[in-house]
């Protein structure tokens, strides 16, 4: 099984797909997010998201706020800037 990923800002999709794993920085510290994780709901701060692609290649992506949502092994990303 793998996480269903949607990374998104303002102005376009920036990456979707299935993951093996995520990893974010919200105010509330560091995220590790695997299949069957636990809903949440977490304000993302400046920093580096990172995705796993069920591939094995990771890929990261600068960001500066937003906000991460988790449930049902979907992961929603929404990010005011982003860069890869």
């Amino acid at each position: 099984m793998a996480l269903n990923v949607e990374l998104v800002s303002p102005t376009q999709r920036v990456w979707s797909g299935e993951a093996t794993s995520v990893s974010a920085r919200t105010i509330d510290g560091d995220l590790g997010i695997l299949t069957g994780h636990t809903s949440l709901f977490g304000v993302l701060v400046d920093g580096v998201v990172s995705i796993t692609s069920v591939d094995g290649s990771t890929t990261d992506f600068n960001v500066s706020g937003g906000f991460l949502s988790v449930s049902n092994n979907r992961v929603s990303i929404l990010t005011e800037t982003v860069a890869n």
